[in-house]
C-alpha cells in the first residue's frame, strides 16, 4: 500500500490527463502492474497564484487574473472609448463622422492614450486627438 500512495502522489499532468480520457491508469509497482481507475481516485484542482481554475467534467480552463499595467491602460483607453463614444450620441454625431478631440486627464489617463493612441484613435474616428494641460470652452 505504502507503494501505491507513494506512486499515485507522484502522478504527473500527462498521466492525470490518461486516465480522464481512458478511465485507468496502469502504475508500475515494481514486480506488479496495479490497473489505477478513475473513480478509485478524486482528482482535485489548486488554484495557481495569480489564476483562476474552473472545472467541468473533463473541462478544465485556467485564467491568468493578473492586472499588468499594460493591461490596466488598455481598460482605461476602452473606457475612454466608451464615454466618447456616448458623448459623440448625446450630441447628435453619426457613427461615420469624423471629430476632433481634446483630452485633459490625470498621469495615468494621459500615458493610457499615449500607450493606446492608435487604437482609441481608430476606434473614437477622430481626425486629431490631442492632450493638452487646459480645455478651452467651445462655446
Amino acid at each position: 500500500m505504502k507503494q501505491l500512495s507513494s506512486s499515485i502522489s507522484d502522478i504527473n499532468q500527462e498521466q492525470i490527463a490518461y486516465l480522464e480520457k481512458n478511465g485507468m491508469l496502469p502504475l508500475n509497482l515494481g514486480a506488479v502492474i496495479f490497473d489505477l481507475l478513475l473513480e478509485d481516485v478524486e482528482i482535485l484542482s489548486e488554484d495557481i497564484p495569480g489564476w483562476q481554475v474552473a472545472n467541468q467534467g473533463k473541462l478544465t480552463v485556467a485564467l491568468d487574473i493578473t492586472l499588468t499595467d499594460a493591461l490596466k491602460e488598455k481598460g482605461l483607453a476602452r473606457e475612454l472609448v466608451n464615454r466618447i463614444q456616448n458623448i459623440r450620441k448625446d450630441k447628435g454625431f453619426e457613427i461615420t463622422d469624423r471629430i476632433n478631440v481634446k483630452i485633459k486627464g490625470s498621469e495615468e489617463v494621459q500615458r493610457s492614450i499615449k500607450n493606446n493612441f492608435d487604437y482609441i484613435r481608430s476606434e473614437i474616428l477622430a481626425i486629431q486627438l490631442e492632450l493638452v494641460e487646459q480645455l478651452e470652452d467651445p462655446m
